[in-house]
């Protein structure tokens, strides 16, 4: 290491300079064209010096003494000068240029690695990993892990600026390079105390941005409940407290900086004034020429600056290894759901098997080690026929929206199968669950488009099969009445829709896309009773004219419904009921046979009832959606 070029602990140099290294084999070519741009830089800053030496010996000092000069000694000098800033010029724009193309590129190839991975990996590993993280891993971090390219280059490139300027400064005067050149253990020792101090608040600072960052998320995610709750102080302050932890981390970095690099700044000047001293005691003696003087005093000026870049590299390494490790923490995260060749069956409703199901959560905790998840769901058996509704029916806790995950695969099981006409879910290929079951989630979501992209997510569907859609889960009449119609902006997240319009388009969104198996987990909570039989009795009618996407009609099969439900009136439409408690199947059969046989169905079912009543008595006078005062076909 040269001397003056800042420390850090050899771990993380190690770390840094293979994080590097892969930067320099994904883009080989751009890397060699910042270096070589950088060392052309380099040799004409060094040659700058050489020319202004000839140009005082051969063209100043004959002028001072004869009182005279030619145009052409001037035309000469002006030309070498003009010639060597206009390469010199040249290799900092190709410098620069290459160094941030590869930085850009590698950041944008991270960052769409991460975020494929976030796709790719499986609803179990996100429950484990806070939004707020992702959202740093994919930027803060991917930002951080690349930072040392772009001084990385004109520091490969400098060090022959630092060799032949060293060499030349020798070769010129021994006696001045020595003197000039104790200078640099003392920007060497200043270099190491900096470096010491730096790296750990810098390091500090990159993992508070991942805090800040989750927190924001976390209040703008629960910004309902932050209102409703009158949480807004609370919530200020869990923020503040964030920031102020960062700002008084980017503070130290920057009392830590501004200490340090007056300092650093100023010890070569120091040097360049000892050269001149020296040097001149040399030129009175007879033993240096003034241009040696000149070109050795330009020299030193340079020789600090190879040896910043190079500090610039090595300070940015620390904040590297830590962005790299979390991305890689993303990129090397197992937990992928593999996937068969097999081919989802028919147009007909589907049928579905549960056997001997077992899952549990992990925390984030227990990420990579070897603990068992606490079980959610026990030895799970049930099968629904091919056009059977099946309402799943339990008290809280008891694991019905896991249930519901796993039969749309966006988990698996620990343990047991899960089976669509006779076919593991695990065999299927790609897509081939998504073609063929759709989840209407507990939580809506809507994006912040239009009626009609929030149904169709891009696939290019007519509006008639949209309407048509919007017509099974009683949606049309509040949406025709809209101002624009399908075209009508939603607002983020639904906002300017009630909680039963956005729960009935949420319904029309897998709808349309005609699944063979639909999961509703609680997905009409926010609707009225009546309303909600509506729904399911188009869901069970079995044959219902639907528009194709060739623009004709034609007949279609009901699909298989598994619905997790509350009500007693939802509970009677199922063809059968499959009542959970703590994780297991306690009981199965209608909704007549348990209300008899199971004494905790019974209890339960009863419960909501009452608790329904009770509602109603509070809030007489209205039998439209629990949606906070908007009707059918008006916006809030």
């Amino acid at each position: 290491m040269p001397p003056g070029a800042p420390r850090v602990n050899p771990r993380i140099l190690r770390e840094g300079m293979a994080v590097l290294w892969v930067a320099i084999k994904a883009e080989p070519r751009v890397f060699a064209l910042s270096v070589l741009a950088s060392a052309l830089y380099a040799l004409m800053t060094v040659g700058t010096a050489q020319v202004l030496g000839w140009a005082t010996e051969h063209v100043m000092l004959p002028a001072f003494r004869s009182g005279r000069t030619t145009a052409g000694a001037l035309a000469g000098a002006a030309a070498l000068i003009i010639g060597v800033a206009a390469l010199k010029a040249l290799g900092v724009a190709g410098r620069r240029f290459y160094a941030g193309l590869m930085q850009y590129r590698m950041q944008a190839e991270y960052r769409r690695a991460v975020t494929r991975q976030y796709l790719r990996l499986p609803l179990a590993w996100h429950h484990r990993h806070p939004t707020g993280q992702l959202l740093s891993n994919a930027n803060a971090d991917v930002e951080a892990s690349w930072a040392p390219i772009a001084p990385l280059p004109m520091a490969v490139g400098v060090v022959f600026m630092l060799v032949i300027a060293a060499v030349s400064i020798v070769l010129t005067d021994v006696t001045v390079a020595v003197v000039g050149f104790l200078v640099f253990p003392a920007i060497a020792l200043l270099n190491v105390v900096y470096q010491r101090r730096l790296a750990p608040v810098a390091t500090r600072a990159q993992q508070l941005r991942a805090e800040v960052s989750e927190v924001a998320h976390e209040s703008f995610e629960g910004g309902l409940v932050v209102k409703t709750l009158g949480r807004e102080q609370a919530e200020t302050e869990r923020f503040e407290e964030a920031a102020d932890a960062l700002r008084d981390a980017n503070i130290q970095v920057g009392r830590v900086r501004g200490l340090f690099d007056p300092v650093l700044e100023a010890l070569p000047s120091l040097g360049v004034l000892a050269v001149l001293l020296i040097g001149s005691l040399r030129l009175q003696a007879g033993a240096m020429s003034a241009g040696d003087l000149v070109n050795v005093a330009y020299l030193f000026t340079l020789l600090a600056w190879p040896i910043r870049a190079l500090g610039w590299v090595l300070a940015e390494v620390p904040r590297s290894v830590v962005g790299w490790r979390r991305v890689r923490g993303v990129l090397d995260a197992g937990g992928s759901l593999p996937y068969g060749a097999a081919e989802p069956g028919g147009d007909a409703a589907a049928s579905l098997e549960v056997r001997a199901v077992r899952f549990g959560y992990e925390s984030a905790e227990d990420e990579g080690e070897d603990v068992e998840p606490g079980d959610v769901l026990h030895e799970v058996s049930f099968d629904a026929g091919a056009g059977r509704t099946i309402a799943i029916v339990g008290p809280t806790g008891s694991g019905k929206s896991t249930l519901t995950s796993l039969l749309v695969r966006l988990v698996d099981p620990a343990e047991g199968t899960v089976l669509l006409d006779g076919v593991d879910v695990r065999d299927l290929r790609a897509g081939g669950v998504a073609d063929t079951a759709a989840l209407v989630p507990q939580q809506t979501f809507l994006f912040d488009d239009t009626v009609r992209g929030n149904i169709t997510l891009g696939a290019d569907l007519p509006d008639e099969r949209v309407w048509e859609a919007l017509r099974l889960a009683q949606a049309d009449g509040f949406v025709a009445a809209l101002a624009d119609g399908l075209d009508t902006q939603v607002g983020e997240r639904g906002a300017t829709l009630s909680g039963g319009q956005r729960q009935r388009l949420a319904l029309a969104r897998a709808l349309v896309r005609r699944p063979r198996l639909l999961v509703m987990d609680d997905a009409t909570s926010a609707v009225d009773p009546q309303v909600e039989a509506r729904i399911l009795a188009a869901l069970r009618a079995g044959q219902s004219r639907q528009v194709g996407q060739d623009g004709r009609s034609g007949d279609r099969t009901g699909a298989t419904v598994i619905v997790v439900a509350y009500r007693k009136a939802t509970i009677a439409l199922a063809d059968e009921v499959v009542y959970l408690e703590h994780g297991r199947v306690s009981d199965r059969g209608t909704h007549a046979e348990l209300l008899v046989r199971s004494t905790g169905y019974r209890n339960l079912v009863n419960a909501y009832e009452r608790a329904e009543a009770e509602q109603e008595a509070l809030e007489p006078g209205g039998t439209g959606d629990i949606e906070g005062g908007v009707e059918d076909g008006v916006l809030k």
